[in-house]
């Protein structure tokens, strides 16, 4: 399922195919194969492998894995445990280490064989070619594919404990492992080279959890409108734990903590920081709301209370926010990110309804004669629509037109003038009796009718197509026909002399 990859390498086939071989069925049934990769990458939901972080200590492993440290690629689906197990099974008398500090020396130099083992998440980076916001469903390969860096969290408590709220102290200890090689590749695991560690204050912490809560909205949102097929559980669990302060307290244990007046002077230089998490609860409210109303399209009568109670959460917590921190809108920050048609545009074309009429175009603009409708009918007319400078456009291509014509004109000639030479050589080899050519005229004068030619006088030459008019001549004299112009709009009378 690594389309990008298949994509890749079935560009470097095409030219191939296309340049070197001139294998064209071939070629043809590639550029099929890409098509569906492309839809497939936009459609299909791929699961996402998690990455564990193994380390091998003791003098008791080989020499290529003694005290190293590996990130490996588990499978579809598989969880830590599951991973363990089969790793265990390579080295039945290894002892598996129970934290996921780095041992001491005392490990390390150890005549025995201890395995530590847990769960890393992959880095984001993304290509460069992703100069700007593209849709989730692109994006979603580079989160668990083409990475080298891998981070472990570690919350550290630090200075007096707060029972009432447990994120004032709460630090992050942020080890980042440094893969040889991008994973996946050759090799399912690759050995750490660099480990480094950073410390993340409480601050720091709430606001990466909030632009990852509002990350995850968006991105699930963005699913239900490309594919409307797809299940609401997901959906449901996910706002309710945000909406519904009793499930997990939402952002009201960040208020309490950093937005108080004894943080503030105790910490003026976070004062940038404050204002940016404000920032990000302000955008949660439009990306909540956008996801509570598919909700509501898609929700079935059994769920329809769970709805509306949710509705109440939220407008009470939509009240709250925007008399606080301001209101947020999301007229541009999803569709940048789709890169795609406007939505209302979308939702006019795939999820039609009786509340919500088709204003963009009119159904009989996609019919499948895919002709303009006319002044008068019942389509609409999209003449506003059309660019400003539409009428010069169009007259630069009739005058593109006139010149292409003429050129044509030209290679016409140059091609009759070597058919005429043709058609010389071989009738002088012919022993055909031929009276003199009688005296041809040719008048631009439109007749209305044409005299039939007597079929003695014409001779079929390469073609039933081109005709030419041929009288009796002595024996003695050559041919001469007539000369082959390009066919105009003018039809010559032929008027003996």
């Amino acid at each position: 399922q690594m389309w990008e990859e298949a994509i890749a390498l079935g560009k470097e086939l095409a030219e191939q195919y296309e340049n070197e071989m001139f294998d064209y069925e071939q070629l043809s049934e590639l550029l099929r194969k890409q098509a569906q990769f492309y839809e497939n990458i936009v459609k299909v939901i791929r699961p996402k492998p998690d990455y564990f972080a193994v380390g091998y200590y003791g003098q008791g492993f080989p020499t290529f894995i003694r005290n190293k440290v590996f990130i490996y690629r588990g499978k579809e689906y598989e969880r830590r445990e599951d991973f363990e197990a089969r790793l265990l099974t390579q080295f039945p008398n290894a002892e598996k280490m129970k934290t996921t500090s780095p041992p001491g020396d005392d490990i390390k130099t150890s005549s025995g064989q201890y395995i530590q083992c847990f769960t890393v998440k992959p880095k984001l980076d993304l290509p460069s070619k992703f100069h700007r916001p593209v849709s989730e469903q692109i994006v979603s390969f580079y989160r668990v594919n083409e990475v080298q860096r891998f981070e472990y969290s570690r919350p550290v408590r630090k200075g007096e404990k707060n029972p009432d709220n447990e994120f004032a102290n709460m630090w992050i200890e942020r080890t980042i492992y440094v893969t040889a090689y991008k994973l996946p590749g050759i090799l399912r695991w690759f050995e750490v080279k660099s480990v480094f560690m950073v410390e993340i204050s409480p601050l720091e912490n709430a606001i990466e959890t909030m632009q990852l809560t509002n990350d995850k909205i968006n991105n699930m949102v963005q699913q239900h409108l490309n594919d409307p097929n797809l299940p609401i559980n997901p959906l449901s669990m996910l706002l309710n734990g945000i909406v519904d302060p009793a499930v997990m307290g939402g952002f009201a244990n960040y208020e309490k903590a950093f937005f108080t007046e004894k943080y503030m002077h105790e910490h003026p230089e976070d004062h940038d920081k404050i204002e940016k998490l404000k920032d990000l609860i302000a955008w949660q409210i439009p990306f909540l709301a956008e996801g509570i109303r598919i909700h509501g399209e898609k929700v079935t009568e059994a769920l329809r209370p769970f709805h509306e109670r949710m509705e109440a959460c939220f407008r009470q917590l939509k009240d709250k926010v925007e008399k606080q921190y301001g209101v947020r809108a999301i007229l541009s920050g999803l569709e940048e990110r789709r890169g795609s048609r406007p939505r209302s545009m979308v939702r006019s074309f795939t999820m039609p309804s009786s509340s919500r009429p088709l204003s963009v175009a009119s159904v009989s603009s996609l019919s499948s004669d895919s002709t303009p409708s006319r002044p008068g009918s019942d389509g609409f007319v999209l003449e506003p629509l059309l660019p400003k400078k539409m009428h010069s456009r169009s007259q630069d291509k009739l005058d593109k037109d006139d010149l292409d014509k003429d050129k044509k004109e030209k290679k016409k000639e140059k091609r009759n003038s070597k058919h005429q030479e043709i058609f010389d050589k071989e009738f002088k080899s012919t022993d055909i009796s031929l009276q003199q050519a009688e005296a041809v005229i040719l008048s631009e004068t439109i007749s209305p009718l044409r005299p039939q030619r007597p079929k003695s006088q014409v001779l079929n030459v390469m073609s039933s197509e081109r005709r030419f008019s041929v009288s009796p001549a002595s024996p003695s004299s050559q041919l001469s026909p007539p000369p082959i112009t390009p066919r105009t709009k003018l039809a010559f009378s032929i008027q003996p002399s």
